[in-house]
């Protein structure tokens, strides 16, 4: 099954426009799992096994682990969650970004070596540059396009022949990139106009959206901006405020109770 099939059986079974996002920094954990050599697999697979039947997508940040020499947790995790939740689409937040030769091995490390269903992209560099993740007909290719951070005003917003330069990722991505149907953007909840308006531009096509819970993303202003017709179209992030939800040893109940007000308070306004 590839990413774009996966996606939308997972909105309709799992009634849930919710993606959780992993980002699993240790400092944060339940004193339980302090010290212990692969804490961080043992926290985010709990986190998942607690959400998985709430949620659209999964969506580890790769410099999480990276930075802790925890690749290999990442790729148990993945394993995990494919042998275990089936039909989740895991989604590995790298933003990478480089010249053809260099992203296809970065496209090998994605999706070979960790086995992610899609990943997030900077396209910043061009069409040459996320041509190689094209290749990978099955798979998703999520890129950047309004981000949810205030700096990405500093670019993003600059005005180019009429329109801004994020219309313009958003046309380019929609009417010339997406060839095989496996693309999707990135906007940020903490712009809803620009949502809209990126929705306006590519019609039907996926939207990674971060920043709702602890960066203050509104939940009705996103949906109403983003949802396609059919109410769905959305991958709404949360990571924070679902990981750290609990501070004892029932953190995983806790972040399961936050997971499912967030996808209902989602849903209401679907």
């Amino acid at each position: 099954m590839n990413f774009s099939t996966a996606l939308r059986a997972a909105w309709t079974e799992r009634n849930s426009l919710l993606c959780v996002g992993l980002d699993p920094d240790p400092a944060k954990f339940p004193a339980h799992l302090a010290g212990r050599p692969d804490a961080i697999f043992e926290f985010c697979t709990a986190i998942v096994d607690a959400t998985a039947n709430l949620v659209c997508s999964f969506k580890p940040q790769i410099a999480y682990f990276a930075a802790r020499r925890g690749e290999d947790q990442l790729e148990r995790l993945i394993a995990h969650i494919h042998a275990k939740h089936p039909g989740i689409p895991v989604i590995l937040d790298a933003k990478r970004g480089d010249i053809g030769s260099t992203a296809e091995q970065y496209a090998i490390e994605a999706f070979e070596r960790f086995k992610a269903d899609a990943v997030t992209v900077n396209p910043y560099m061009g069409h040459d540059s996320v041509e190689p993740w094209l290749a990978w007909k099955d798979k998703g290719v999520i890129l950047l396009c309004r981000t949810s951070n205030p700096g990405g005003s500093d670019l993003q917003f600059l005005d180019i022949g009429g329109e801004k330069l994020y219309e313009r990722v958003a046309r380019l991505v929609a009417n010339e990139w997406n060839v095989g149907g496996q693309c999707a953007l990135v906007v940020g909840a903490t712009f809803p106009a620009e949502i809209a308006r990126v929705r306006q531009i590519v019609g039907d096509l996926p939207l990674l959206v971060p920043g709702i819970g602890a960066q203050g993303g509104d939940i009705e202003a996103t949906v109403g901006a983003g949802k396609t017709a059919d109410g769905g179209g959305l991958m709404i992030n949360s990571s924070r405020a679902i990981l750290y939800a609990g501070k004892g040893e029932d953190f995983a109940a806790a972040a399961r109770r936050v997971a499912q007000e967030t996808r209902d308070a989602i849903n209401r306004w679907r």
